[in-house]
């Protein structure tokens, strides 16, 4: 069996091939790991002049993608109904976690439509999109770096695509938690030396000094995230102790999780 397979839907294709030609997603697809098709919905416009877009019935400003190419172009590569969810990248959509992306990782194909314009004939929303997703509450000009945004994120959930197996598990966010610091050489630079934990060789210290530093800094940035994170009584503990040192207000902590911490 392949790999995980994208099907995307844009306007401007070209837009999107850069960002996959590079690093860690050209190499996943060269290895087979996952498989990107862009697909140009203009390619299914019937008129001459490719026209995928229209007056808003009702009036108001700007342009509204018209439903008859992009319903021809999914169907015509995905089948009547479509194979695989279909998704629109849209302000509207719910917003797109590390929890998200993990739901998605578990599909064998995935399909993106990326609006444009004003936005997207209602009945398109209505009788062909299955799922729609936001990546943040803001507003951008189409829905292409959106689908990268879900490409990057799930493909790099997907085993094999990243070097480092447990890559992904240690990210911010994977965990419930943001992600620890990170130090490289030199060991000293500028008279700021990397902890010396680090150089130390002790891979118990240097596991229970992340999994603080980690709990450390979502405190500090993220505290809503603590809410819902798996914490030990040990990282109740050091979060009671952290947030009083500095004079930091902890919100409503979950009950403690007996499950091993994941300390590699």
């Amino acid at each position: 069996m392949g790999g995980m397979r994208f099907d995307v839907f844009t306007l401007f294709p070209e837009t999107l091939r850069p960002y996959l030609e590079v690093s860690i997603l050209k190499k996943a697809a060269e290895r087979g790991l996952i498989e990107i098709a862009l697909h140009n919905i203009r390619d299914w416009a019937r008129d001459k002049h490719h026209t995928t877009d229209d007056l808003p019935y009702g009036g108001g400003g700007g342009m509204v993608m018209k439903p008859e190419p992009v319903f021809e172009a999914v169907e015509s590569v995905l089948g009547s109904p479509p194979s695989c969810p279909v998704i629109l990248l849209t302000p509207q959509g719910r917003v797109f976690t590390q929890r998200v992306a993990q739901e998605l990782a578990q599909h064998e194909h995935l399909a993106l439509l990326c609006g444009r314009y004003e936005g997207i004939d209602e009945r398109v929303r209505r009788h062909l999109v299955t799922d729609e997703i936001s990546i943040g509450d803001y507003v951008l000009t189409g829905g292409e770096l959106p689908a990268l945004v879900v490409i990057d994120a799930v493909s790099r959930l997907l085993p094999g695509v990243l070097g480092d197996p447990d890559g992904a598990y240690d990210d911010s966010h994977a965990s419930g938690l943001l992600e620890y610091p990170h130090y490289t050489r030199p060991p000293e630079f500028r008279g700021w030396r990397v902890p010396e934990v680090l150089l130390s060789g002790n891979h118990a210290e240097i596991a229970r000094w992340r999994r603080e530093q980690s709990l450390l800094r979502t405190l500090e940035r993220r505290p809503d995230l603590l809410k819902s994170a798996p914490l030990t009584e040990a990282d109740l503990a050091f979060l009671r102790n952290a947030a009083r040192e500095r004079g930091l207000t902890l919100p409503p902590l979950p009950e403690p999780s007996h499950e091993e911490q994941h300390d590699e």
